[in-house]
Formats: structure tokens, sequence, C-alpha cells
């Protein structure tokens, strides 16, 4: 066996030396304890609040900059009891699930629309990716004259900004779709309607994931920004109220809150991708 093969930890074969090759030895894959992964994902948040704690502790973080885990947490059973923070969780998530509802669909009918039609892409395409180009941001002053300072404004806000990514996943997905299998089936019958249900769609599936994630992720931004918008109830009302009094240890449970929704969200995108497409989980173990 020379060096090389001896060094690359391979089996060779008076056939393999002859013709000069060597024959490979599969990759064992060593099975991972249940929990492992878990803990992982964990270790980084519990590093930051350990950090956060010790910094709080030795006094080397000031109070009135950022409250401390154990101020947050009296803040956290202070607004639980008082039935606040319950309502306000109750009024984000409705504000940021009906925005995203509206805006995935809108993105995902246009998406399919642009990438299976040919004139329905010359048609609507140019259009979609001018307004693409806006900042959401930018639109909250005109949706203020357009729909007042009601919950039309902030939900119609959310729709929009979630609405794009949805849009761009899925008409590039349904684009990617193998185009020999949408004729043959057309050929047995297929209508429109069928083929996209049938083919197109379960075709594209992995990108609409993808757009789902990043919508659910956007709708999060877009929820912050909604919220700003002279809000009397929800996450934002409380943030504004806790600036007012310099409450930082409400700031700071907001805020908590705002980042674990949306961590909540991009968890429930990867659980849909497990449940949805089993395989690509398998692939990703290595």
């Amino acid at each position: 066996m020379s060096a090389v093969s001896a060094a690359a930890g391979t089996t060779e074969t008076p056939a393999t030396v002859n013709a000069g090759l060597v024959a490979p030895r599969p990759r064992a894959v060593r099975p991972r304890r249940p929990g492992v992964g878990v803990a992982l994902r964990l270790a980084g948040p519990l590093v930051l609040l350990v950090a956060w704690w010790a910094a709080s502790a030795s006094g080397a973080l000031n109070p009135a900059l950022l409250a401390s885990p154990g101020q947050v947490l009296a803040a956290v059973r202070e607004l639980w009891t008082g039935g606040q923070l319950g309502d306000a969780l109750a009024v984000s998530l409705t504000r940021a699930g009906l925005g995203l509802a509206i805006g995935a669909t809108i993105g995902l009918v246009l998406g399919v629309i642009t990438g299976f039609s040919r004139v329905g892409e010359e048609l609507l395409d140019s259009s979609v990716q001018l307004l693409r180009t806006i900042p959401f941001l930018s639109l909250v002053p005109l949706f203020m004259v357009w729909f007042g300072i009601g919950e039309t404004a902030r939900v119609v806000l959310i729709a929009v900004a979630t609405s794009f990514p949805m849009y761009v996943s899925a008409s590039g997905g349904v684009r990617s779709t193998d185009r020999k299998l949408v004729e043959a089936m057309r050929s047995f019958g297929l209508g429109r309607l069928a083929l996209v249900r049938e083919i197109v769609l379960p075709g594209a599936l992995p990108a609409l994931l993808s757009g789902l994630r990043l919508s659910m992720t956007l709708s999060v931004i877009a929820l912050i920004a909604a919220e700003e918008i002279n809000a009397t109830a929800g996450i934002g009302y409380l943030m504004s109220t806790a600036q007012e009094y310099s409450r930082t240890d409400i700031l700071t449970v907001c805020i908590l809150i705002y980042a674990l929704i949306g961590l909540l969200a991009d968890g429930t995108a990867r659980l849909l991708e497990r449940l949805l497409m089993p395989w690509r989980a398998q692939g990703a173990r290595r």
C-alpha cells in the first residue's frame, strides 16, 4: 500500500493497483446524541445572558442605561400580573399574523403568475420590481394619510413588507420547475390550475418555504415600525410609555419580546421545512 493511500485511509486491491485506482472507503457518520443540537443552539444566548448578568452585578453596566436581568424579571412579573403584557402580546401577534397572511398570499399569487406565464411576467414583474425598491418605512406617512392611524395602516404596512420576499422566491421557484414535466402533464390533459397545484407548487416548495421564512422574519421588523404609528395598544405602545418614564427595565422587556417573536417565527419556518421536506433535514446531518 502506498503512503498516499495509507494517509488517506483507503484500501487497495490487486485490481485497483493494476488499474492505478484507489478504492474509496465510505465515510462513517456518527449518530449524534439527542439534545446536542438544542444544547448548541442555546449555548450562544446563555453566554450572552451570563455576560449581561456579570456586567450588571459588577457595576460595569449602569442600570440607567440597561436594566439588570433581575430588574427585567421583576418588570415581566409586574406587567404580567397587571394584564398589560398579555394584552400587548395578543394585539402585536394579531397584527403581525394578519399582515403576514395577507402579504404572503399576495406575494405567492403574483409570483406564480409571473413565474408560470410569460404574459403575466411582462405585465406585472416590472411594476412589482419597481415597488419592491421602495423602502417600506418611507410609506408610513402616506399610509397614515390613506388609512388613518388605526389598525388598517399597520396591517397594510406589514403586508406590503412581507409580500416582496415571497414574490421573489415564488417567482424564481416556479421558473425553476422542470418544463419537460409540465409539458408532459399538459399532454395528459391537465389544465393550468391543476398543473400549478399538482406540479408547479410542489416543485417550487423549497423556494416557497425560503420566501416564507424571510417574510416571517420581516413581519417582526415591520411590526416594530407599524407600532410606531400612534399605537394605543401592543408592545410598541408599552415601549413608548416606558420611554416617557425612563423605564429601561420595561424597554428591555419589550426588546426581548420582539427578539423572541422573531425567533419563534424562524423556528416555525424551520419546523415547516422539516415536516414538508424531511429529506433536506436528513441531508443536512453531516
